[in-house]
């Protein structure tokens, strides 16, 4: 039996991860609103993705017969003054997220919830791809989308990212 504790923190997870959603659509429209649809697709890309890691939490829950209540998303409020300014504030977030996840892992092994603990494995491992991700996207920016030619190729590349569903099998 999944306890309480455990039950309202992955409804909580389930906004942090719609949250996520919003922030990295305003990120992409910052970016497209710049004339770097690229990075804008990078971005829209995340927000495809964090939708449906919150579609994975709420099916998880569904699975275990638990009542998902679902929490007012807030809107993002940042307002970015630089190309990298967004960079840096998903990473930031990532970390956040996976303090969160690391947060309901330690009170499913509290509450010896082993069913909770795997579930959360696949959500370790995504957390660590995505704050490399992230990291990767900072560096090069850093090395090549400081002047105009460079900017323009890395937006160029990051056009070319595509959606693909994460491959998690819920019982």
């Amino acid at each position: 039996m999944i306890k309480e504790n455990v039950i309202k923190l992955l409804n909580e997870q389930v906004n942090k991860e719609m949250f996520s959603a919003y922030l990295y659509l305003d990120m992409s429209n910052y970016y497209i609103d710049n004339g770097l649809d690229g990075f804008g697709n990078w971005f829209k890309v995340q927000a495809q993705e964090e939708m449906d890691h919150a579609m994975l939490f709420i099916q998880y829950m569904q699975n275990n017969g638990l009542s998902v209540k679902l929490l007012v998303i807030g809107a993002p409020d940042i307002e970015f003054k630089s190309y990298d300014a967004p960079l840096h504030e998903s990473l930031k977030h990532e970390k956040f997220v996976t303090d969160s996840i690391n947060n309901i892992y330690d009170e499913a092994f509290n509450a010896k919830d082993y069913r909770t603990m795997q579930f959360l494995d696949w959500f370790i491992m995504e957390q660590g791809e995505e704050e490399k991700n992230a990291d990767e996207l900072i560096q090069k920016y850093n090395n090549f989308g400081t002047d105009a030619k460079g900017l323009y190729l890395l937006n160029t590349e990051l056009k070319a990212r595509v959606y693909a569903p994460p491959s998690l099998v819920l019982d």
